[in-house]
């Protein structure tokens, strides 16, 4: 693609559809988790998680459990490592919470996980943050729903659930690349969940062109300057690897 080849400060979006070929299911796809359990949204809120210790000790207890071996990143995210090995990925913004893109190799001064991560934890009264390790051992040896050691309130993953506030610096920081890139790639997301669905829209004002892979039309296939209608871990290779052929 001549967009891609040309951009010298590419500035990437990524939603769960860059996973699912990882074996981590989406949301909204035909297949996804809130296609078939719409309930299954609701549960996401923080209100839900706080309102119930029930809930809570549900999670922990899924959790700690998961013996299976562990999703690993696909060729979509690995073609965004060869990306920065060009020099031209700008910024990578990621919605997912999965850290596949930090097990690619994606530095982390170039990553932007805007809706937090699975690696640890925080209290949700004092701001304490630790490993998620170190709650998993607490609730393999019978706590079910593990209080702060520091203050005692709820502790929570460092992902970010529907009704609790992103991080302001992770915000700041996707918005800047966003406005400061030469082309915006959206991958795998349908353009819906704010405010990161307001991102490529920045790049579009500072004159970048937007180029959109995934599967399902979005809202803004009519304003990309490219749509590629396959999945990520077969378009990006394909995207990036003529790009550096030329």
């Amino acid at each position: 693609m001549e967009l891609l080849a040309a951009a010298h400060r590419v500035c990437v979006l990524t939603g769960a559809g860059i996973s699912t070929d990882s074996g981590i299911p989406d949301f909204r796809g035909p297949q996804g988790i809130w296609t078939k359990d719409p309930a299954a949204a609701s549960q996401a809120t923080l209100q839900h998680y706080l309102s119930s210790p029930a809930v809570r000790a549900e999670t922990w207890r899924r959790r700690a459990s998961h013996r299976g071996p562990l999703p690993r990143p696909n060729r979509g995210h690995l073609a965004l490592v060869e990306l920065q090995r060009q020099g031209r990925l700008h910024a990578l913004i990621t919605q997912n919470v999965d850290g596949l893109h930090l097990a690619a190799g994606i530095r982390p001064d170039l990553l932007v996980e805007i809706h937090g991560h699975l690696r640890g934890y925080r209290c949700l009264r004092c701001g304490r943050e630790g490993r998620m390790e170190e709650v998993l051992e607490r609730v393999r040896h019978g706590e079910s729903d593990p209080a702060c050691p520091a203050c005692g309130g709820i502790l929570k993953s460092a992902a970010i659930s529907f009704g609790q506030p992103l991080e302001a610096e992770a915000v700041r920081r996707a918005e800047e690349a966003a406005q400061d890139c030469d082309l915006f790639l959206a991958v795998g997301t349908r353009l819906e969940v704010q405010p990161a669905a307001t991102l490529p829209l920045l790049a579009l004002r500072h004159r970048a062109p937007l180029v959109i892979v995934n599967l399902e039309p979005t809202r803004l296939d009519r304003r990309a300057a490219a749509v590629v209608r396959i999945g990520a871990s077969q378009a990006l290779p394909r995207l990036i690897g003529s790009a550096a052929d030329r």
